[in-house]
């Protein structure tokens, strides 16, 4: 035995680990929501609206089948014809019985059941192999992620992205170009999980390598699109809103790539600013302008991912545009972390227990 294993804790016993599951307070809510997620993962939406079509009995019955259908039709082939031998044994077993106190079986049964359990463990295997990798891969996401209120003079930041799977593909990014300009960035990569994480930290490494090479973000843009149109899948596009600062200074210089407008909170309202042009890596030769928008002091510039205003609840509701002018409408006086965090936990509550269905992304600017 050597020191790692002297200093390892016990296996924890499966009775006592059984045990508290039944005592966990959300034990019934996780199965519900791990029920939705399931439906939501393996039945499609025109499925799902005829069922809403049926009487209770028959939508059990359609759904149980659809559910176990679509998830034969995941496996691979070989675990897909074991899973299906042993479902037979099981069903087709009549053998089964209670003889002097003892629970009698066929070998025909323990054989079903023994081949669903290898299926089994077969996928959870490959789940586990899968989350490690993930989960590696978020720690370099982490990583790379700049701080939440970096320090800029004469202006308030505050930055926020959070997944919707373990890595994501919005990127959220902070630039100290030089000693009196600064960089702000919030992109879009389209889909989420692996495929769009790659090519969110590809997107991050060119805009850091090319950041402090151009005094015009419209050139930057253009210079940038050009080599996520060449190194991208034809399929694959980002929406991007780059911000430049200056120390001391209410001139904001920006260029919007196909994303969402930003907003303008002052003390004449909320004011949706104009839309830009189009995204990354759609086509190599296009040209961006750059804007420009003068802050007065106490003024906040607020830009978002589609994760915000396209969430949805359990009822299949949008949050919305109109509910997040109304919710800002009432944060004028936060800081650009209390706005943020009221933004966010307003959000969380209008979810419940939904499944995120996009990554999040905030920044909030605000000139001191």
């Amino acid at each position: 035995m050597n020191a790692n294993d002297s200093q390892r804790p016990p296996e924890p016993r499966l009775r006592d680990t059984l045990r508290q599951d039944l005592k966990h307070p959300d034990f019934f809510q996780s199965l519900r929501r791990d029920f939705s997620e399931l439906r939501q993962f393996y039945i499609e939406e025109e499925k799902n609206l005829r069922l809403a079509q049926m009487t209770w009995y028959k939508r059990g019955f359609f759904l149980a089948w659809w559910l176990f259908k679509s998830m034969m039709l995941k496996l691979t082939p070989a675990r897909r014809i074991l899973f299906f031998v042993g479902f037979v044994l099981i069903l087709a077993s009549r053998s089964v019985g209670i003889q002097d106190d003892q629970i009698q079986t066929s070998n025909w049964e323990v054989l079903g059941g023994f081949l669903l359990v290898f299926v089994l463990m077969l996928e959870l295997k490959d789940k586990l192999l899968a989350r490690d990798e993930l989960e590696a891969g978020q720690k370099v996401q982490n990583a790379l992620m700049p701080e939440r209120s970096p320090n800029v003079p004469g202006w308030s930041l505050w930055l926020f992205t959070r997944p919707a799977n373990e890595v994501g593909g919005d990127l959220v990014d902070f630039l100290r170009i030089n000693e009196e300009r600064s960089g702000v960035v919030l992109a879009d990569v389209a889909g989420k999980g692996l495929q769009a994480a790659l090519l969110m930290v590809k997107l991050q490494a060119t805009i850091r390598a090319l950041a402090s090479d151009f005094q015009s973000t419209s050139d930057l843009m253009s210079r940038i699109n050009k080599i996520f149109h060449r190194d991208t899948p034809s399929n694959m596009f980002a929406s991007l809103l780059y911000v430049e600062l200056r120390d001391n200074s209410g001139e904001l210089r920006f260029v919007n790539a196909g994303h969402f407008p930003p907003v303008l909170l002052g003390s004449s309202g909320i004011r949706e600013m104009s839309k830009g042009e189009t995204g990354l890596g759609l086509v190599s030769t296009s040209s961006y302008s750059e804007q420009i928008q003068t802050l007065q002091q106490g003024e906040t510039f607020l830009a978002y991912s589609d994760g915000l205003t396209e969430a949805r609840n359990e009822q299949g509701d949008f949050f919305g545009t109109e509910r997040l002018f109304r919710l800002l409408s009432r944060l004028g006086a936060y800081s650009v972390e209390g706005m943020g965090q009221a933004i966010t936990s307003e959000l969380d509550q209008f979810v419940g227990e939904a499944r995120a269905n996009d990554d999040l992304s905030l920044i909030i600017l605000r000139r001191n």
